[in-house]
């Protein structure tokens, strides 16, 4: 498969332009193009010579990905449907407010994880995303809404199953893009085996834990068995990760009617988060069309309540992009029914 431009360091585009007779200087020229502009079209690159141009198009995906529909909600949330070098399709958002910017990145086409409240794992996993490709939609969302204050891999797929692919991507943010770590989010379903190998990195990304219960017998009735861990395991695990680039690791919590929005459940959790110096982001369900239900508004209320009435710190996730369906769980890298596909 052809590298991905956006992917390219300095030192590659170095000794591309040295085995294609180009000038050195040519490579430091599309490096500033790539990482100080985040412009991935060569036909861009103003002072490229139009045959360094061509070799470009024809030796990399540059881009390998397209826009192929955006949705807007009321809110100004943009998802955007991207389409793959392969034909495949995948989501990200642009959340913007007053202060900041913020994208949802996906990680893989699909999400093996298939966990029963949310959309984004119905058909299951297609594929790995490349670490070019996510850096793709780091430069698309770019293009399309401005340089983010804050990036999270929080769209399709389990980012810490195509943990290669990933940790590249993130190393060349930080390295290449100049993308602080602090304003990088990660999040997991808990897949233990790739939060090890995350605080291996010892650098100050920021963990997202998508814990939804707070203990086993509840977990099991929303994360299918293959790839869940016991809660110990995963908390242990995150443990690990806080220790390795100290930082405070946020645990995230899908409130569903019925499930774990008991009184009881939101003790369990506010002593857990408490016990482990987390904090808590409660997430009010996003309604995908399958059996579970949001809570009425004052068991949600309630449940806030009584997490942070036992110390722990919680915060409520602001509801965005919902009527697009671009709010959390509910990306599914569908075109709209009206689009004619």
């Amino acid at each position: 498969m052809k590298p991905f431009l956006a992917a390219a360091t300095v030192d590659e585009l170095k000794t591309y332009c040295k085995e294609h007779g180009f000038p050195a200087f040519r490579a430091t020229q599309i490096d500033s193009w790539l990482h100080t502009h985040c412009i991935i079209e060569p036909d861009k690159m103003k002072n490229l010579p139009n045959d360094l141009k061509t070799a470009l198009k024809q030796d990399f995906h540059a881009p390998g990905s397209t826009v192929a529909e955006i949705s807007s909600s009321a809110d100004k949330v943009d998802k955007l449907l991207l389409k793959l070098h392969d034909g495949e399709h995948i989501e990200m958002v642009t959340i913007p407010t007053d202060k900041r910017l913020t994208f949802c990145l996906s990680t893989q086409v699909g999400c093996p994880v298939g966990c029963y409240f949310c959309a984004s794992g119905r058909n299951g996993l297609t594929r790995n995303l490349t670490a070019g490709e996510m850096l793709e939609e780091f430069c698309i969302g770019t293009a399309h809404a401005g340089r983010p204050d804050n990036l999270v891999f929080m769209g399709i797929g389990e980012g810490l199953l195509n943990f290669e692919e990933l940790a590249k991507c993130l190393n060349t943010l930080v390295d290449h893009f100049t993308f602080s770590p602090r304003r990088i989010t990660v999040s997991t379903s808990g897949f233990v085996p790739g939060m090890k190998k995350f605080a291996a990195l010892k650098r100050e990304f920021n963990l997202a834990v998508s814990l939804h219960a707070p203990d086993d017998v509840t977990r099991a009735k929303l994360i299918p068995p293959k790839l869940r861990y016991p809660v110990a395991e995963v908390l242990a695990a995150a443990d690990g990760i806080a220790k390795a680039n100290n930082r405070q690791y946020t645990l995230e919590y899908t409130l569903i009617e019925g499930i774990n929005d008991s009184a009881v459940h939101a003790e369990k959790l506010g002593k857990l988060a408490f016990a482990h110096h987390a904090k808590v982001n409660l997430i009010p369900y996003n309604e995908t069309g399958g059996m579970f239900r949001r809570p009425r508004a004052k068991v949600i209320d309630d449940f806030e309540a009584a997490v942070g009435a036992t110390g722990a710190r919680i915060t409520r996730r602001i509801e965005r992009g919902s009527e697009e369906t671009a709010a959390c769980g509910q990306l599914r890298a569908v075109k709209k029914r009206n689009s004619g596909e």
